[in-house]
């Protein structure tokens, strides 16, 4: 297990590690020039793996990011049963996903890194020999590009995102309910008390779901609302407006704090913002920080949740051999 730094001429530095292609800092100029890491984590990748029942900590989620519900799908017409290690349902691609694994590093240069994968027939239940290869690429304009690539010898699915928890803040352990979000989707799937969307998607209008218009995230995270409290906060997938269109962020946040900013930008159809409503104060983390709850914000570009099993979900999810799964996100950061 080793660690990778990439930089760019403006001192912004991106630090991975080949254990479950994590990202382990994100370091970064705030409005007065001072550089602030903007990622949760810990401090070496051995604690990455001492703890890693805590947390998915800027991991590369694999085969299947979310939830597939009831741990169940059905790929050329045989129906499999997968790890249920979320309630009911198959998280992040089992107990043991691709975030557990150890990545072969292909390529290593001062500014991108690239590394592969080989998850065999059966891995965590899912069909398939897949090779797979993720490629991280800092541009000059403190662009952080995340490419995924995967191939398969068998008909499966497959849906990547990178885990990591945001807080604009710099400081780690404060809260993110003043981070200003705008979301670039009119609606967003509904969710029951087991987290899994339900279908269909409904509007955001109306809902404390709108951000299409910038605002704080705490101001109405709090609110008697069914969906909030199914997931103990925000938790939920957001049907972009403009999929695959990388001319156009789906996401911006920005710290008031430190006057930094993230947008976000995919080709995936869908985006999970999660507020870490699960922290608790029982992870120590970078500096031996208690992160607690909602001190970061993740924003997962994905295909949506359970998709596999929903035709509503108009993401295709599945993977034939001959065909290439290509995912690509940007993450470009700046100051206000």
């Amino acid at each position: 297990m080793n660690t990778y730094t990439l930089s760019n001429r403006h001192g912004m530095k991106v630090v991975v590690t080949n254990y479950g292609g994590r990202i382990i800092s994100i370091i970064v100029p705030d409005r007065e020039g001072k550089m602030q890491d903007v990622v949760l984590g810990f401090d070496t990748p051995d604690e990455y793996l001492r703890e890693r029942h805590l947390s998915d900590f800027g991991a590369a989620i694999g085969r299947y990011a979310n939830r597939i519900g009831q741990g169940r799908i059905t790929v050329g017409g045989r129906t499999i049963q997968l790890p249920q290690n979320n309630g009911p349902h198959c998280l992040h691609g089992g107990p043991v996903g691709w975030q557990y694994s150890l990545f072969e590093v292909m390529e290593q240069g001062e500014d991108s890194l690239v590394l592969e994968l080989t998850s065999p027939d059966g891995d965590n239940n899912f069909p398939g020999t897949m090779k797979v290869r993720m490629t991280y690429r800092l541009t000059g304009d403190n662009t952080l590009v995340v490419d995924y690539r995967a191939t398969t010898d068998a008909p499966t699915v497959i849906n990547m995102t990178n885990h990591s928890y945001f807080n604009l803040n710099g400081d780690g352990d404060s809260q993110i309910l003043n981070h200003l979000l705008y979301i670039d989707a009119d609606h967003y799937l509904p969710i029951d008390e087991t987290s899994l969307p339900i279908g269909p998607m409904e509007e955001v209008a109306g809902s404390p779901f709108d951000f299409r218009t910038p605002k704080a995230i705490g101001v109405d995270i709090e609110k008697d609302d069914v969906q909030l409290r199914n997931g103990s906060g925000y938790d939920h997938n957001w049907v972009l407006n403009h999929p695959g269109d990388m001319s156009k962020p789906c996401a911006r946040v920005e710290s008031p704090a430190t006057g930094i900013v993230l947008e976000v930008f995919t080709t995936e159809p869908g985006l999970q913002v999660y507020t870490g409503n699960f922290l608790d104060g029982s992870v120590a983390g970078k500096g031996g920080k208690k992160y607690g709850r909602r001190c970061a914000v993740c924003l997962e570009t994905q295909k949506y949740p359970d998709s596999p099993n929903h035709e509503w979900a108009e993401s295709n999810a599945f993977l034939n051999p001959g065909e290439v799964y290509e995912s690509q996100s940007r993450y470009r950061f700046s100051v206000s």
